[in-house]
């Protein structure tokens, strides 16, 4: 059977490996449905529970564990489980299956340049002066537009759209259907609208009700900046600034169906979740971590280390390092007492109810 054995799994992590270490697997499985060929992932002991159930073997566990209890031949033992999944992952996947050499259906401008070992696959369209770096590969019905400058060892999938006036980094991962470089959504009219007016009054009258103005767009010119090892999920956009580029800094995890507006700056190492939304020219330090349907309004700023749990909608600026939740956007633990006083209100409305009868019936026999 191909596969890896036990001890040469422990060695990829940098763990400890015990029992049969010569066990071989050739894949991982939830401890429930495990079978012989494949390692249970059963990092905490509620999940070990399951083992029974299932037909493993063998087991990544944390440290400490009784791997002999559990009626296993071998394990791994990790000090840090969910790093060693991150690594256990890595080692076990062989990759998106994509196609060597360029396809002959490949479109590639004569003034395009790519760079030693890049693979194109079926109809991938490369326009006039992109680069597109060393070992990098695209998969089918991606288009690169003109001007665009791709770093090395770029994993571009199916369907990936990337605009003009784009610039990524060494080692950029994109899934299916993303788009980068789009226009952003930036319109304007003639005379002040109603939409001005609201946003400078917080509710005032319409200064152009009952009048009807078009809506004219302004142009992104200032296209995209990505740096090194950033990832962006499937169906997710950037869109292109006005005038400077929308940027998203090294390390930053983009998950899928987030939506990046114009003029943004994403920081370092951030991770936004999916359905994130972050308007046009806000502003995310470093370490930013955005939970799911995350929304953040336009022109603000979050400092570096910034947490806002799922759904938080974030309204104004946010100082470094604090931890949101709600809508609007407060402190985690205000929101959380927050929440837990409206919990109380019918409680404490039959309270005040009680009281106002009482006081009335005083008021009556005096």
């Amino acid at each position: 059977m191909n596969g890896y054995s036990i001890l040469e799994i422990a060695k990829a992590l940098g763990a400890e490996a015990v029992g049969e270490t010569g066990l071989k697997v050739s894949g991982a499985a939830e401890p429930a449905s495990a079978n012989g060929r494949q390692i249970a992932i059963a990092m905490e002991p509620r999940y070990a529970a399951d083992l029974q159930k299932g037909d493993a073997t063998c087991a990544l566990l944390a440290r400490g564990m009784d791997w002999q209890s559990l009626g296993l031949k071998a394990a791994v033992l990790v000090d840090r489980p969910r790093l060693a999944l991150a690594g256990l992952t890595s080692f076990l996947d062989p990759g998106p299956s994509l196609p060597s050499g360029i396809h002959p259906t490949a479109i590639v401008d004569p003034t395009a340049r790519l760079g030693s070992g890049v693979d194109l696959g079926p109809y991938v369209v490369v326009g006039p002066g992109a680069v597109v770096g060393d070992r990098s590969r695209i998969d089918s019905h991606v288009s690169i537009s003109g001007g665009t400058t791709i770093g090395r060892e770029a994993i571009i999938l199916a369907g990936a759209r990337i605009g003009r006036n784009t610039r990524i980094g060494d080692r950029f991962v994109a899934h299916s259907g993303v788009v980068i470089g789009a226009d952003g959504f930036s319109f304007v009219t003639p005379e002040k609208s109603s939409v001005e007016t609201v946003r400078e009054t917080l509710g005032g009258a319409a200064s152009d009700q009952g009048v009807s103005q078009s809506w004219l767009k302004i142009q992104s010119l200032g296209g995209v900046l990505i740096g090194d090892d950033v990832e962006i999920g499937a169906n997710s956009s950037v869109d292109a600034g006005t005038i400077r580029p929308t940027s998203v800094g090294d390390g930053t995890k983009i998950d899928a169906l987030v939506q990046v507006g114009h003029n943004v700056q994403v920081g370092r190492n951030c991770l936004l979740c999916a359905h994130v939304a972050v308007g046009g020219s806000a502003r995310l330090g470093d370490n930013v971590v955005l939970g799911g349907q995350v929304g953040v309004a336009d022109n603000i700023s979050l400092g570096n280390g910034v947490i806002a749990g799922g759904a938080t909608k974030i309204l104004s600026n946010v100082p470094a390092g604090r931890a949101l939740l709600g809508y609007p956007a407060m402190k985690m633990e205000t929101h959380v007492e927050v929440y837990k006083a409206l919990r109380r209100l019918p409680r404490l409305f039959a309270i005040v109810e009680n009281l106002q009868k009482s006081v009335s019936k005083t008021k009556q026999s005096d």
